[in-house]
């Protein structure tokens, strides 16, 4: 098992709280729960990070996200259980995690806008980056699941 490097909310609380104030503010951003979990939990798969997929699992069945759906997550293009507007989601996510090798392509950026308006895009594009932001937390400083 994997030792933890340090504990970054001990390290830099200011730093945490940054983020903390953050999520608060994403939170009243009027993007719905259940999405924000489908980004956090498929954005955490492809960074890697246990700690935070292991958190926006169990956050999101405690919201009321089916265990169907939850499995699938990693698998969204093959199965039918996502809306159009989750897949663009989705797909944003994964093209703006994977930002280097995607260059965030036209097509999905279209999909996107079939699906969100503006403001939407650029909610759920923060919520985007803060967890890649959270997950190079804990992936970079080792943070396991309790």
């Amino acid at each position: 098992m994997t030792q933890q490097r340090l504990d970054f909310t001990q390290a830099s609380p200011d730093a945490v709280k940054a983020m903390y104030a953050l999520e608060a503010a994403i939170a009243k951003l009027g993007v719905e729960h259940s999405l924000l979990e489908l980004i956090r939990l498929r954005a955490s798969q492809i960074n890697g990070c246990a700690f935070c997929v292991d958190m926006h699992t169990s956050d999101a069945r405690k919201a009321g996200e089916t265990e169907r759906r939850l499995y699938a997550v990693s698998v969204w293009r093959e199965t039918p259980f996502f809306t159009a507007r989750e897949r663009a989601v989705l797909a944003w996510t994964e093209a703006l995690t994977l930002l280097p090798q995607s260059q965030a392509p036209d097509d999905v950026y279209a999909a996107l806008a079939q699906q969100l308006t503006p403001a939407e895009m650029v909610n759920v594009t923060l919520a985007i980056g803060s967890i890649n932001t959270w997950n190079r937390l804990a992936v970079g400083f080792r943070k396991m699941p309790e």
